[in-house]
């Protein structure tokens, strides 16, 4: 099967999606799911660098800049599909550089986009820290205006790319006193004096990840990404976009491991018959396709709704302004479905399944995480619930007040 398929999506794409699908999964196959897993930490990190600059040449990171999210969704679904880490590398480019598409200067646009693109420069996205996950106008990283520049204190935790990126889109307190209306974003270049990679912090699959500090980290206001204050909004509207592309990563994970499933109980035989003559083994690929598919048809709307806003990707303006609640939905059920489909088909390859050298084991140590970063499961059924309780509030004030 091809992943990513637009075939069951079709009704959401137009046909430059159909072919850049087509051209994702072949590329995918050919130059991605042909790489070894890096062995540790170290050599995930040479091998993600690796892996942009492959992107980079074949131009796989122009979705970003022209905000295309539904082309952004199938790349990650066959970059998932073919390797988690090359997913992430994907998604970092999204998540350090959407910020400055969306509101950064003519000079920080010409200085970092097209390095982006290329796969010149790594991005990170640094947000969280010790004390600030959800919770992210609680972070205490501070910038302070010291003439024509900012002096950025504070530790970054649980970063992405820490420590091979290029830059750091960072996330910082300019008024302690106003909250979340006092956080505001710079992108700071890895070599900024003061900046610091703490160390790398090792997941159980292959994912540069680790901390950062800055003392005294001293940038240029001109690096400053949008207003003063305007930090928490840009922050949220980036996740707020992106957020359906994680979902369609959980896709192309679930999509590899129900294809590794259904092959291996075809041509697995006990008790004198192949696995998929079982019908306790069908019941468990039947399921993995429905939520396969009812999780895709999530994505692919919360996608189109995105690019029907009016994105240079979008063909067109007059679509919904936010997709909040169809990116939530897609994120908290994809994410969840795939964690269900890829426990579901380790268990039909048996002992295989648990081995470090299949893929499917791969896919298991990688799928937990998509329900945790970019918001919570739990974070997505309160947004969720909270867009609805609005909704019904502004339709009950309607109707007591025509």
């Amino acid at each position: 099967m091809q992943t990513p398929d637009p075939a069951a999506v079709r009704a959401f794409l137009e046909d430059r999606h159909v072919e850049l699908a087509a051209g994702i999964a072949e590329f995918g196959a050919r130059e991605i799911g042909t790489l070894a897993e890096p062995a540790d930490d170290g050599a995930a990190r040479a091998q993600a660098r690796h892996i942009l600059e492959v992107l980079g040449r074949a131009d796989w990171f122009a979705p970003i800049g022209d905000q295309d999210l539904r082309a952004c969704c199938l790349i990650r679904e066959a970059l998932a599909a073919a390797s988690p880490l090359a997913d992430a590398v994907f998604a970092l480019q999204a998540l350090g550089s959407l910020p400055i598409v969306l509101a950064g200067t003519a000079q920080v646009k010409e200085r970092w986009l097209p390095a982006v693109r290329a796969g010149r420069a790594m991005a990170a996205f640094a947000m969280t820290e010790p004390d600030a996950g959800s919770d992210v106008a609680s972070l205490a990283t501070t910038a302070r205006r010291d003439g024509s520049d900012y002096i950025l204190r504070g530790t970054k935790t649980l970063i992405s790319n820490a420590g091979i990126a290029d830059f750091y889109t960072v996330f910082a307190s300019t008024d302690a006193a106003l909250g979340r209306r006092g956080i505001s974003c710079f992108v700071v270049p890895a070599d900024a004096p003061g900046l610091r990679f703490v160390g790398p912090q090792v997941l159980s699959a292959p994912h540069p990840l680790g901390e950062i500090a800055f003392t005294d980290c001293r940038v240029p206001a001109a690096c400053r990404i949008g207003d003063e204050g305007a930090g928490y909004r840009l922050g949220l509207a980036t996740l707020d976009r992106l957020r359906a592309t994680v979902a369609a990563a959980a896709c192309g994970m679930a999509a590899r491991a129900l294809e590794e499933a259904l092959a291996h109980a075809l041509g697995r035989r006990q008790f004198g018959k192949p696995l998929a003559e079982f019908q306790l083994i069908q019941e468990k690929l039947a399921r993995m396709a429905i939520e396969l598919a009812a999780a895709r048809l999530l994505v692919y709307r919360a996608a189109w709704e995105a690019d029907r806003a009016g994105g240079a990707g979008g063909g067109g303006a007059g679509g919904a302004t936010r997709v909040t609640l169809e990116a939530a939905m897609a994120k908290a059920f994809a994410t969840e479905a795939a964690q269900r489909i890829v426990d579901a088909g380790v268990q039909i390859l048996g002992g295989r399944g648990v081995l470090a050298s299949h893929p499917v084991d791969r896919l298991y140590r990688s799928v937990r995480a998509l329900r945790i970063y970019e918001g919570t499961t739990e974070i997505q059924h309160l947004i969720v619930a909270g867009q609805l309780i609005r909704a019904a509030e502004a339709a009950r004030a309607a109707r007591s007040n025509p």
